[in-house]
């Protein structure tokens, strides 16, 4: 559940309260590595929490993850290659960050996860998987084709999966202590795992770990990776405990009118394009014209996308209305990206917070969810995907069926 007053009395905290590894610096202390033909994980462990990205490099393949303010500790060894990692090396970068590269024999999907801290100190999981003959793609390296590519290329779909909360800010809490923030980043990961798997499909998170985001974070991080759609994840509270069941929310038509009138202010200090709308030379008139029908529009395929989401959860999940509802969730004002916010259930049940600590039925509803993206995206390709080339070539063959 999203709390107005909570996020905005904590951003007033600065980024470096939301993240406690900048004011210091961390220490690498030690690195395990373990692989196999196609897969490999190596396990950090750190002094405290820090910021990492990760990115790739080719010829030869290699997988790169810097941590942000981190230094190696005394008498820190590499590991030595393990199965498909030919091997680790490990420098100093000039803005402070430790790089670590793994050279793999093939490219890799790669994924940071943060264990709960036992403890001192904190320890990470990176996790890397291969194109190898178990893939779907049949061991050819996949590259993420966003929509900047050709619109005849059969690029990926990018879905951004938001685990709501996060860092500072645990969400809400239920009867026995579990934390929105926890369930939301389990579930977030399951999604984009069953997305990773679908071919023709990829998966960004705004989180993979236990950092704090704010909520227009989330929304530059979708836009940044060129989302075709967004989806937030959360658990509901309220104060009636015998409330259960899953909802899916998308923005009214209020908070669409409001975000417009703020990305009008915004023009005059921003790039030409702002939200996926070109506004350069338009008059105010006209720029306002053209965000309210780009949103019009976006809120459109946002309702379409989430019936489909609420029909799949209500076939595994309980629901509490069988109906899309409309709010002003700052979260899903992308005026150019169909948006969506998922309650998965309340938090407020004691019985229904301890069946969304089960891994199980974390997986039900990642899966339900999944059901739904995917319904939705094959009757609704964007154009230039390999969804719209394989629909494309649907109705050809139904055509020439009908012909004969």
């Amino acid at each position: 559940m999203i709390r107005k007053a909570f996020y905005l009395s904590i951003a007033l905290l600065g980024a470096a309260a939301a993240c406690p590894a900048v004011a210091g610096i961390a220490q690498l202390n030690h690195i395990w590595l373990s692989g196999s033909a196609h897969t490999a994980t190596a396990r950090l462990s750190l002094s405290g929490f820090t910021q990492a990205r990760y990115f790739r490099l080719s010829h030869p393949d290699r997988e790169v993850v810097d941590l942000h303010g981190t230094r190696a500790g005394p008498g820190l060894q590499l590991p030595r290659g393990a199965g498909w990692v030919r091997d680790v090396r490990m420098g100093l970068q000039p803005n402070g960050a430790l790089r670590l590269v793994f050279t793999t024999d093939s490219a890799a999907h790669i994924r940071l996860v943060w264990l709960r801290p036992s403890g001192q100190g904190r320890q990470m999981l990176i996790e890397l998987r291969g194109f190898g003959p178990s893939s779907p793609a049949n061991a050819l390296p996949r590259p993420v084709r966003t929509r900047l590519a050709p619109v005849d290329d059969g690029r990926d779909i990018i879905i951004t999966v938001d685990p709501g909360h996060g860092g500072i800010d645990p969400g809400t809490i239920g009867r026995y202590g579990t934390e929105e923030k926890n369930i939301t980043l389990a579930i977030g990961r399951i999604l984009a795992h069953r997305i990773d798997e679908q071919r023709g499909m990829r998966a960004t998170m705004t989180r993979d770990s236990d950092i704090y985001l704010t909520l227009r974070d989330r929304m530059r991080i979708a836009r940044r990776d060129h989302a075709d759609l967004f989806v937030s994840i959360h658990v509901n509270d309220v104060p009636d405990p015998y409330i259960k069941g899953a909802e899916v929310y998308i923005l009214s038509l209020h908070g669409a009118s409001s975000e417009a009138a703020r990305i009008l202010a915004e023009r005059e200090n921003s790039a030409d394009r702002l939200a996926g709308v070109r506004l350069k030379g338009k008059s105010h008139t006209l720029a306002q014209v053209l965000l309210n029908l780009s949103q019009t529009t976006t809120i459109a395929h946002s309702m379409v996308a989430a019936r489909d989401v609420l029909r799949a959860l209500g076939q595994s999940v309980p629901v509490r209305d069988p109906t899309v509802q409309q709010a002003a969730f700052v979260v899903l004002k992308s005026p150019a990206i169909p948006s969506m916010l998922v309650e998965t259930d309340f938090m407020s049940d004691p019985t229904e917070e301890l069946r969304l600590r089960q891994p199980w039925y974390q997986t039900r509803i990642a899966d339900a969810i999944f059901r739904g993206i995917l319904a939705y995206f094959r009757d609704h390709p964007p154009a230039g995907t390999l969804f719209a080339e394989e629909r494309a070539a649907r109705l050809r063959t139904l055509v020439a069926r009908n012909a004969r």
